[in-house]
């Protein structure tokens, strides 16, 4: 896996994944010909069943859908594990969105709105999501719901101050995600990552991710020349952000400007829509709380031509007795 930034060059430049899908659909449209009628795909909870999320693209960074269980091979501390659920389609979200109102945001605060809320466009109505707003503290300003309308309109309230708390502000996110109703579990961090007042430090909050079943995504709201007369928070913001959110198989979206947020928002919400799921139950049975790391390997499939790269959750910690 690669930890670094996916840089989207310009509004609207998304680029066409291989299953020819299209617009906020995308999801009815998977190999399987799924129709918006069919039945949505979900896991039943197990104590022991690790759910691994998966996003394939190709060398132009497109989704490459289609693919089956057996194309994949997944790997915990060196040892090859079953699969024993594999899913491909489409599946209900849980989705925090983490919005940075503090003094750094002022001038990008409108278009970061627009494309929070674009984000929440993209969701369907089995979904829920949750709003937290941070600066100097945090505070859940709309708890989960299936209301997006309710999450807009918390969202045209925000005003820019203060200073940065981003790390509590996911501490904050990972404790209101254990009330999720759906296993399919996402933040969204929309902030420049310029943390200057959180009380967690950056290798606690990678140890909690780490622990917790949640993808970690962020958007990434500065210019790539930034550096020039920037604070050491604001230098250092974007690799803590993509380091963070590599934890977890999610990823760090960088707009080259504020105006390109739309079409980072639109990224991750169709990257969110298109992943497979892999769930397997660990050969090593000790509950022991240690670290597992995983490793996941796919078999391409003939005439495509291009190498695949993976995008996955690179480990969790094992139940505690």
């Amino acid at each position: 896996m690669r930890k670094s930034w996916v840089h989207v060059p310009c509004r609207g430049s998304l680029l066409p994944v291989l299953a020819l899908l299209s617009g906020f659909s995308l999801a009815q449209a998977t190999a399987t010909g799924t129709s918006q009628e069919a039945p949505v795909a979900t896991f039943r909870a197990h104590a022991d069943l690790v759910l691994i999320p998966v996003t394939v693209t190709d060398k132009l960074n497109r989704f490459v859908l289609g693919l089956q269980k057996a194309d994949f091979h997944l790997f915990e501390d060196g040892v090859e594990q079953t699969l024993e659920h594999f899913n491909g389609e489409d599946a209900p979200l849980s989705v925090g969105v983490l919005f940075d109102e503090s003094g750094s945001m002022t001038y990008k605060l409108r278009t970061s709105r627009d494309a929070a809320a674009q984000l929440l466009n993209a969701l369907n109505k089995e979904d829920e999501a949750f709003l937290l707003e941070f600066s100097d503290i945090t505070k859940i300003s709309i708890g989960f719901t299936g209301n997006m309308d309710d999450l807009r309109g918390a969202l045209k309230n925000a005003q820019a101050g203060g200073l940065t708390a981003m790390l509590d502000a996911i501490d904050t996110g990972l404790v209101e995600m254990k009330k999720a109703k759906n296993s399919r579990k996402a933040i969204v961090v929309v902030s420049d990552g310029g943390d200057n007042h959180s009380h967690y430090t950056a290798a606690q909050i990678e140890s909690l991710v780490r622990e917790a079943d949640v993808q970690i995504y962020a958007m990434g709201v500065f210019d790539p020349l930034f550096s020039l007369g920037q604070p050491p928070e604001q230098i250092s913001g974007p690799r803590l952000l993509s380091e963070i959110a590599t934890q977890t198989g999610g990823r760090a979206f960088a707009a080259a400007a504020p105006s390109d947020l739309p079409s980072v928002a639109s990224r991750i919400a169709i990257e969110l829509r298109n992943q497979y799921v892999l769930g397997y139950y660990p050969s090593n049975k000790a509950r022991d709380g240690k670290y597992r790391h995983v490793e996941l390997r796919v078999s391409e499939p003939p005439g495509l031509g291009s190498s695949l790269k993976l995008h996955w959750r690179l480990g969790y910690f094992a139940p505690a007795h």
